[in-house]
């Protein structure tokens, strides 16, 4: 296999990071397409081990938390029994936290919508802050256990919780993948004295916004969704990176690295490969 030159993974690193499929990068480029997986495997390593200890000692004071759908191989009801046994086909979920103040996105997680994968999210979010925070999330209940399990009292936590109309058979293929219309939203304070001016969660759902526009894999009625679950973590690791370091966020004029004192430069796709070439030789290293 022809090792990529630095401009040209920096190139791929960045269609990646705009949500461009695989194939299309191999028609815009003409690597092979094995090259450009291995990339976004190797990529989505290195990256997420960066993050993972980039960002630390948050001084995050404002958080929302959502989850985001999609589906891997297979859609939950077409999924072969054997394959979800393994967990390697049907729904999966992205959780997401992004700080309200800096747009920085702290901590994710790919995984089931339940109570596990509620306290794996939780924790890892609590790890990484310093001082009290206060919470938003929607009215998922294993975000109860979970904050409560992992914070305790030293958090203020609320819950907006969303109540939708009754849908209409008429409208059922128009809003095929939407809830229906929003009637009323009810602001709880969980825990704590969380601010009722904050209790959002605009933030949170704006992000997965641009997650699905920004990112193939998550574009609906089109067979561009992940087929392997690794990959599609993968993916979200990259995704993130370029989020977070390097796509200037047009209200604050930075990027949400730089905005929370991670980072005090821009980066650029260089950048990103830097990272990854120091992880590969880690890797030789070990």
């Amino acid at each position: 296999m022809n090792r990529l030159t630095r401009e040209k993974r920096a190139a791929i690193l960045g269609m990646m990071a705009e949500g461009m499929s695989i194939r299309s990068i191999v028609r815009l480029t003409g690597a092979s397409k094995n090259t450009i997986v291995k990339l976004l495997v190797d990529a989505g390593q290195a990256f997420s081990a960066y993050q993972d200890q980039a960002l630390r000692n948050l001084p995050c004071k404002r958080l929302q938390l959502d989850e985001i759908w999609s589906f891997v191989y297979a859609k939950e009801a077409n999924a072969p029994a054997a394959k979800k046994a393994m967990g390697e086909a049907g729904d999966i979920w992205t959780w997401t936290a992004i700080c309200a103040d800096t747009k920085l996105i702290p901590s994710w997680i790919v995984g089931h919508r339940d109570t596990d994968a509620a306290k794996a999210f939780v924790a890892d979010l609590a790890g990484r802050l310093v001082g009290r925070a206060q919470v938003t999330s929607d009215g998922h209940k294993p975000y109860l256990e979970a904050v409560e399990g992992v914070f305790g009292n030293d958090i203020d936590y609320a819950m907006l919780v969303k109540h939708y109309a009754a849908p209409k058979p008429e409208h059922e293929a128009r809003r095929r993948y939407s809830p229906t219309e929003c009637i009323a939203t009810d602001k709880r304070a969980i825990t704590g004295h969380p601010d009722p001016r904050h209790i959002s969660t605009g933030y949170a759902e704006r992000q997965n916004l641009s997650m699905r526009m920004g990112m193939r894999r998550f574009t609906r009625l089109t067979n561009a969704f992940s087929k392997k679950v690794e990959n599609h973590a993968h993916a979200i690791s990259i995704y993130f990176m370029h989020y977070n370091f390097v796509r200037i966020h047009r209200t604050l004029r930075c990027t949400p690295a730089m905005a929370a004192g991670v980072t005090t430069k821009l980066w650029e796709l260089a950048d990103l490969v830097k990272i990854l070439e120091d992880w590969e030789i880690s890797r030789k290293v070990v």
